[in-house]
């Protein structure tokens, strides 16, 4: 048995218990202080997603347009990638270039390290770590575009966003390719001395979009 078979098996068991009516509650504002005492979950995501050196806007709905042009001009960006999936709407208020990438049409690695950055969306969020999960959905492409250059920016929905970790694997398909992303990427050295964009993207902005009225 390999070791993500192991694992699956340990998720498995960890949830032979669990209700067969039971689901993962998403949040869209409010639920978290109730059985972590830690806030409001869409602030507790924000909180830690701030914690971790991520840029971070709350939106509402309308505005995702004019916030993904706003945040592309701030960085200077005039060529993003974006997954074949993304929502045009998105990029109505941007004149940036978009690269897109596909399955039929994948960029080279040299090509994604020419651009000024990627956008994508998410499949889940997770308060509690203040984590971004990406499962190669079609607004969220393949893991490349999102680990080589070195800027991205994520649009999350609130209600895409869960209190914790067990709620977000009760959601995800383990049989896609998951990333979960928690902050830029950093890494510290024996002297825990940091260091940005080893991993992936050095910045990582998020437009967290809360539901309408």
């Amino acid at each position: 048995m390999s070791s993500r078979e192991q694992i699956l098996a340990r998720v498995r068991r960890a949830l032979a218990d669990v209700p067969a009516d039971e689901s993962p509650v998403r949040a869209a504002g409010g639920g978290f202080a109730d059985s972590h005492g830690a806030g409001p979950t869409l602030e507790v995501l924000e909180d830690r997603l701030r914690d971790y050196r991520a840029l971070v806007h709350r939106i509402p709905a309308d505005r995702v347009a004019a916030e993904v042009a706003a945040a592309l001009e701030r960085r200077g960006a005039a060529r993003v990638v974006v997954p074949a999936g993304a929502p045009p709407e998105w990029f109505a208020d941007s004149s940036v270039e978009r690269l897109p990438d596909s399955l039929g049409e994948p960029m080279t690695i040299d090509d994604l390290t020419g651009v000024d950055g990627v956008v994508t969306g998410c499949a889940v969020a997770v308060a509690e770590t203040g984590t971004i999960v990406l499962d190669g959905g079609p607004d969220q492409g393949r893991r490349a575009i999102t680990l080589v250059p070195d800027y991205h920016l994520c649009v999350v929905r609130a209600d895409q966003v869960v209190d914790g970790v067990p709620q977000a694997v009760r959601l995800l398909d383990p049989a896609r390719p998951l990333t979960w992303i928690s902050g830029p990427s950093a890494t510290s050295d024996i002297e825990l001395n940091r260091v940005e964009g080893v991993h992936g993207p050095r910045t990582l902005e998020v437009l967290m979009v809360e539901p309408g009225p």
